[in-house]
């Protein structure tokens, strides 16, 4: 089934191999705080073959979801993001990952505190779920959950995983996911860095939550340390525009040494010596953006 254009929300979906993703068409279906008439779904599938095409437009159809699907290939998150960000028409766009768990009034709070606060972008909380099997010190510290970081009492960026923003702000500054970043991670927080730096405002709804289902190959500690040495990387891209690039090398070294050292002396305590861990990794991911070693590819 073909959306119209009279939405209010278009949510973008990007796929890529994954089943989980008809599940997650009917969790929006049963979305509570926006009637299904004002929400429209895109669906881009990043695979060579558009493997999902059959199953998802089946699924749209018998949940009564307008629906569009788009193939995006393949292999480069952004291209997929791009071709939502190409194909949507609504006043707003939200995103949401193929293997989240949204809970019922999840659209309809990200909306009202978007209204309430006047944002032109508003992130909810997504919330890991941890495999049996992981381990106990993995589940304790909750090192995959996601929540913004606020500076100064402003957030300064965002993560696709959970969350709506404004068409209008991204067509007049003709933002797009970099490409670059699409095998590496990052492009995510580029874009709505991007969107900060030219006076947009994001703001935060608590109860606008979402569920993530953590796959074993992730509940490990060395894919922790890899992707907090590229969020290090993401982060010293940041620094490498303000023109300090020894001194923030300096402060990132120094960081990365201290939490080493309290690695160290908290080495029989696995929560907070692996803590202390993936902070270094981060601080040395910054070290090697700003050295301007290659970027790592996580996907």
């Amino acid at each position: 089934m073909s959306g119209s254009h009279d939405s209010l929300v278009d949510l973008c979906i990007c796929s890529y191999k994954r089943p989980e993703i008809i599940e997650l068409l009917r969790q929006v279906s049963q979305q509570t705080g926006i009637s299904s008439d004002r929400l429209r779904v895109i669906v881009a599938d990043n695979t060579d073959d558009a493997m999902m095409r059959a199953r998802v437009m089946e699924a749209g159809g018998a949940l009564g979801i307008k629906l569009d699907y788009v193939h995006a290939p393949a292999n480069n998150i952004s291209i997929a993001r791009n071709a939502c960000l190409d194909h949507a028409r609504a006043p707003w766009i939200a995103f949401l990952d193929d293997d989240e768990i949204p809970t019922p009034d999840w659209l309809g709070a990200l909306w009202r505190e978007a209204g309430a606060g006047q944002w032109d972008a508003v992130l909810g909380p997504v919330k890991a779920l941890y495999p049996k099997h992981a381990p106990p010190w993995l589940a304790r510290g909750d090192f995959h959950s996601t929540a913004p970081v606020w500076v100064d009492g402003t957030i300064r960026t965002a993560y696709t995983g959970n969350v709506l923003f404004r068409r209008e702000m991204v067509e007049q500054l003709q933002l797009r996911f970099r490409k670059e970043l699409g095998k590496s991670g990052g492009e995510d927080e580029d874009f709505f860095y991007r969107i900060f730096d030219a006076g947009g405002r994001i703001g935060f709804a608590a109860d606008a939550i979402v569920y993530e289902p953590v796959p074993a190959q992730r509940a490990r500690f060395a894919w922790l340390m890899r992707r907090s040495f590229r969020a290090g990387q993401s982060h010293g891209a940041r620094l490498k525009q303000r023109g300090r690039q020894y001194q923030d090398i300096a402060i990132a070294s120094a960081k990365a040494s201290w939490c080493c050292a309290g690695a160290a002396l908290c080495a029989p305590h696995a929560l907070s010596r692996n803590r202390f861990l993936t902070r270094a990794a981060l601080h040395a991911g910054v070290v090697a953006r700003l050295m301007s070693l290659k970027q790592i590819e996580l996907y």
